[in-house]
């Protein structure tokens, strides 16, 4: 089962967007399998210590998006397919090369600036 109490919740983003994330990291990571069980909404409100309805939002959300799937009382768990795991792939990636390159125009670095050091940095790393 995920361990929640690694997640570190911010300011700067909705809470249930947050518990999202962080699921969809796991999976890329490899740390979530198809078949993983969740915590059921009120043990993961009690370990973040949120209210019940932001966990049921967050819940909502993750079965909407197609990589968790809730059955009667065998409760949460993930449910990957090609589809969902490319989607989950490209939205992170996405999202981590936008904060990058946002970063990188806030000290108005060049275009070529940033893929000469991006080739440069790569293999050190």
């Amino acid at each position: 089962m995920i361990d929640f109490s690694n997640l570190k919740l911010n300011n700067k983003m909705p809470v249930y967007i947050q518990i999202t994330q962080f699921v969809k990291k796991e999976i890329l990571l490899n740390n979530l399998q198809s078949g993983d069980i969740l915590p059921s909404r009120r043990e993961l409100a009690a370990t973040l210590e949120i209210n019940p309805n932001t966990a049921q939002k967050a819940f909502r959300l993750m079965e909407k998006e197609g990589y968790v799937i809730t059955s009667g009382n065998e409760g949460s768990k993930i449910h990957l397919t090609t589809d969902s795991l490319n989607n989950i792939e490209n939205e992170l990636t996405k999202e981590m090369v936008k904060t990058f390159i946002l970063s990188a125009k806030d000290i108005h670095l060049e275009y070529p600036q940033v893929i000469r050091l991006l080739k440069d940095m790569w293999d050190e790393v």
